[in-house]
Formats: structure tokens, sequence, C-alpha cells
């Protein structure tokens, strides 16, 4: 924690109460602006902080402002902050941007989650309450909706000094979440591995919990899935020994903080904060709302330019956590640091859940010999559909495979070509679709600019980053081929040889796919990347990449994708062309600064002419005649 720094920067009057517009530091030189409604009572008040969902306008949100005024009505200090990446806390200065797919996936290379981020930082908030002098430090409740209702569940799970605790139109389960969409700000990587929302609701026991629930809401917030995690939850409060302090509501509405939910939640905040009454609902105070803009801490585009936004944050956490990582003076050095950070690597959160690549295989089976047409089965479940082109070798010639990686069907022309060029040299060719692509790929997977949202989200949730499988992909093609009976060999590339090279060329957005799959499988003898993602590091939403790529925490366990590429050395590695994660084309200055530690260490192997970066089109030949 940092200094709060709270600055009131002006107090509007009202009937009743005054509404304060405030900023608070959450992290260095990182502003957090904030709604106070300080009721016009005297003595200690109880206080609520009231965190927003999904609503466009954030703190300033009608459904947003309703509770606050009437909770303030109520004489509850009440603290209303905008998330991070939301409302006044966007990347743009307009209200109305939404903090969820590829602008939280910036956070996820280092390790920095949206969804602890919110917990830290209504935690500050807390602080922030517990400092002001009209608050009673000891009576302190927290609710909201939707994304809101998450935040409540997360951080009144993890700070005991919320006594009252109200997720509305939020709990349901995590397997729930399998098969649908959510924010990033909902998502805790690997959740699911270790507990579910039920346990994560227990941790509040045994103070007041009130789970608030609509019978036309969505499957993952639905009645009977909150009824799950409320039979989980219950177990923990009678143990506790306070059965009563646990309770649902079912409201016959839509996904919502509707009159009717608030009139619930004042009846229970009055029982759990001031021991009043017995929970049962309070009418809803007459109020007058404000136009979300009139109430604005920054007005239209008065917010400086300086402001840091979410994908600045996280690009400055991973500068410096790159800077941290020490640059080997010697060849030794680097082949220790080689041996270190590949099994950094493995372990990440990427590939420390992923089965085993040695399961036996039963290689390339056959579907149309005539188009070259087969399958692989790359896990229990996992069948990769897969086309193979023959080489055009001469007899006796060394059997040589290039594997064509490629997430995106926008890519399928050029794939086409490199594996025609690559057949023109002598090599055989295989092009698996990776999962979740091509004709595997998720119906309505798409969500704004990123176009595996939500398989990205179910590999997030199960511990099992996108990056990985598909690297796992790769790796299995690869004992795919090594596996298939000679028969099948002859009738595919009419050889029964098993491999002698084994290339990979990552495409676009596989660029790092391949990187990963020959670090760690030395059955790669050389790989290509092809206009791919140079850096996880950037200071703007990614455009033109996939979520899936964004393993959590990788750059903090690894390094940035540099150094997976220097985990290739002394292997032939041909960079030819990359982006920025906003998408721009990097020259060939940009590549060269982007793959700086790379050249290092190729030149520490004394490997440099092994290593060709360039802004131009991969020249397949040279390429596959490199040593």
């Amino acid at each position: 924690p940092c200094d709060l720094a709270p600055r009131v920067l002006e107090s509007l009057d009202r009937e009743g109460y005054r509404l304060e517009k405030l900023l608070l530091q959450t992290f260095p030189g990182v502003w957090m602006t904030a709604h106070a409604y300080v009721p016009k009572k005297e003595g200690k008040l109880p206080a609520v902080l009231c965190v927003h969902g999904h609503w466009k306008e954030a703190k300033q949100a009608p459904a947003v402002q309703a509770r606050c005024i009437g909770l303030a009505k109520y004489g509850y200090f009440v603290l209303a902050v905008d998330a991070f990446g939301a409302g006044e806390r966007a990347v743009g200065k307009a209200l109305g941007e939404y903090h969820g797919e590829m602008t939280a996936a910036t956070l996820l290379p280092v390790g920095r989650p949206l969804s602890g981020i919110q917990v830290y930082e209504n935690m500050r908030a807390v602080d922030y309450l517990q400092s002001r002098p009209e608050v009673d430090p000891n009576k302190i409740g927290i609710t909201g909706a939707s994304g809101g209702g998450n935040q409540t569940m997360y951080a009144g799970a993890w700070d005991s000094r919320f006594k009252a605790v109200i997720p509305v139109c939020s709990v349901g389960t995590y397997n729930a979440y399998l098969g649908t969409a959510c924010c990033m700000c909902e998502v805790v990587p690997g959740a699911a591995r270790f507990c579910c929302e039920g346990e994560i609701l227990g941790l509040v026991a045994p103070r007041g919990l009130m789970l608030i629930n609509a019978t036309k809401d969505a499957n993952q917030f639905s009645v009977k899935e909150a009824r799950k995690s409320l039979a989980v939850a219950q177990t923990f409060f009678d143990l506790a020994g306070a059965p009563a302090a646990v309770q649902q509501t079912v409201f016959d509405w839509h996904h919502d903080y509707s009159p009717t939910m608030r009139e619930r939640m004042y009846g229970w905040m009055a029982l759990s904060l001031k021991g009043e009454g017995d929970g049962s609902p309070l009418k809803d105070p007459e109020m007058k709302l404000e136009d979300p803009e009139s109430i604005r801490c920054y007005p239209g585009d008065a917010r400086p330019d300086d402001w840091i936004t979410l994908p600045q944050f996280a690009a400055m956490a991973g500068t410096q956590l790159v800077q941290r990582i020490a640059e080997p003076a010697t060849a030794d050095g680097w082949k220790d640091w080689q041996v270190k950070t590949r099994e950094q690597l493995r372990a990440s959160s990427a590939f420390r859940h992923s089965p085993s690549v040695d399961e036996p295989s039963q290689g390339l089976v056959i579907v149309d010999a005539s188009t070259g047409s087969c399958q692989l089965t790359s896990e229990p479940g996992i069948q990769l559909i897969a086309r193979v082109r023959k080489g055009q070798s001469s007899a006796g010639a060394a059997v040589r495979w290039v594997i064509l990686a490629s997430l995106d069907s926008e890519n399928a022309a050029q794939v086409e070509q490199l594996a025609q060029a690559s057949a023109s040299q002598g090599w055989n060719v295989l092009i698996p679709e990776l999962r979740a692509t091509g004709s595997s790929a998720i119906a309505g997977d798409k969500i704004g600019s990123a176009p595996d949202h939500n398989s990205a989200q179910w590999g997030l949730w199960v511990g099992r980053p996108l990056l990985g499988q598909w690297a796992h992909d790769v790796q299995r093609a690869i004992q795919a081929i090594e596996a298939t009976p000679s028969e099948s060999l002859r009738t595919l590339i009419g050889s029964s040889n098993r491999p002698g090279e084994i290339a990979v060329i990552g495409v676009g957005t596989a660029g790092s796919v391949a990187l990963s799959a020959a670090a760690l499988d030395s059955r790669v003898t050389r790989v290509a990347t092809i206009n791919s993602l140079a850096s996880f590091i950037s200071p703007v939403p990614y455009r033109g990449q996939r979520a899936g790529l964004m393993a959590p925490g990788i750059v903090r366990d690894v390094g940035d994708i540099a150094h997976i590429a220097s985990l290739v050395a002394p292997r032939p590695l041909f960079i030819a062309g990359g982006v920025q994660g906003s998408g721009q084309v990097l020259d060939q200055s940009g590549l060269d600064a982007a793959y700086r530690w790379t050249n290092q260490a190729y030149r520490q192997f004394r490997a440099g002419d092994g290593l060709k970066i360039r802004e131009k089109e991969l020249d397949v030949a040279d390429f596959l005649r490199s040593r």
C-alpha cells in the first residue's frame, strides 16, 4: 500500500447529504476516482462501499447512484469507486469504455489479473473509509451487482473488515462459467483447480452474507447455480456458529439492481451494521438522480493527460520485471540461464498442468489419403484435424518435416504458400488445426477485439492457458509423426523413414506458440515466426492478438517473448517481421530492439549466423537450408 493522498475535488450540497468528488491513490501514481455520499448527521456512521458492475457510466450510473443515495438517506456514509479501466479510469476520457477483453488481458502476462487488483483497490477504499472521522471503522459493508457482485464476493471473503457482504445477480458456480462469457475482471486464473464459489462465500462466515439472485438471469448467475454455492457456504456458517448470518433472496426479475433488491439490501445492512430490525426490506427513499456527466470528477476531457491507464500500469509492471532479469556475462552463464529459464517455463502457469507430451500416440490416422487428410490425438478428448503435403524429395533423401502452426483462418492462403514452398525444398509438411481454431473453433467465441475470448477464459479458469494448450498440440504433432505406422507413412509421404529434422513455423499469432513449443522440445531443429507478437508488454490494449496467448505471470516467471526465443539457441531461428501489442508493424530497428536479448544469447552461443531477424517476408528456402 502507498499513501492514499486523498483529495476532495468538489463538494455538492444535496438534500440530506453532500456528494464529494474524490481522488484516492491506490498504487504510486495510480488514481482512483470516487464519490463520497456523506449524510448530514452527527456521530459515527456505518459505511458501505458500493462497487459498480458493467454499467457503462460506472459509479455515475443511475443504478449505482440510486443505492448510494438511498443508503445515505438511511444514515450510511457511502463510498462509490470506479474500477480500474472503467468509468473515469478508462483508456480514453469519455464514459462508456469496457475494461474487459484485450484491455484487461494486458495485465495477465505480468501476473496482475484485474480480479486481484479490484480486491486490492477495494481494500484501499476500506482504508480510506476507516480514515474518515465520520465513519465507525467497525461497521462497514459492501455491495454491488453483476461484475460488482463478484467484486463484493471476493473483497468480502478477503477482507474481514466488511461486516455485511451483499453480492447481487452475480453468485453462481465456476463450472457454470465454463461454457459462457464473463468479463476478464471476474476471472481468477486457476481458481477452478482448488475451490468453487461456495468456498469463497464461506470465507465470509460468521459475518453477514446476503445473496440476491433473479429468476430471469443468465445460467452462471442463476438461482439454481447460486443455491449450489449457498449449500457449501452454509456449512461454513454452521461451523462458525452463525447459521442465520447467511441468507438468499430470490426476485422474479432480470439481471439488475432493482428498487426491490435495494430495499432488501437496506434491511440486511441495518441488521448487520446497526443491529436494527430482522433484515426485512426497508422502503426505498425518495431521491433525485443526477446526470452522469455532471457528477464526474473530470467532466468531458478534463482528466490530466499524464493519467496512468490500466494498460500503461501493466506495461510499467512488465518493464520492471524484465529489467530485473540479469544478463549472463559468459557463455557458461548463458547455458545455466537457459537451463533455469526452460524449467521456469515448464513450471509456469502455461505448462504446469499440461499432460505429458510423451504419452503413447497412435500417430497420424489417415482420413483421406488422396488429400493428405488425417487426425491425431493431442490428449484424451482432443482430436486434431491435420493435412499432410508430401515433399518433393529424391529417393533415399533424409525425411524432414515442417509443422505449420496458425491460429487464424485469414492466414489460410499464406499457410498454403508456405506449405508449397517447404514441399518444393523437399520437406514434408504437417498442417494441424490447433484446438479451438479452424473447424473446431468455438461458436460465439469472439468478444470485442478478442477472437478467442471465451475459450481463453475457460483455459484460465482451469489453470491451462491456451498458449500452453496450443504448444502442447504442436509437441503432440511431433509425437504423432514419430509414432505413425510405417505403412501409413509410406501412404502419406512415400517413405517409412523416421524424421531426421523437424522445423516449426508459427504464422501470425501462432509465433509465440512455435517459440514455446521449440523452447521445451529439443526435437524441434529450427523455428521461424512470421509477423508475430514481439512483446507481451503493451501500454495500449492488444489488437490483432489472441487472449489465449496471455498466460498469467509468464513475464514475471519466465520473461518476455525475446527470452522465450532465446531458449531456442543455438538452433536456427528466423524472425520474419513482427508487431507490437497495438498491432503496429515493427521496422528493422524496432525488431532489433525487441529481440536484443535473443541476439545476445545467440552471440554467446557462437551461433549468431543461426539467428536472422528481418522485417521482410520469410525466405523459406534460406530458412530450411540454414545450419
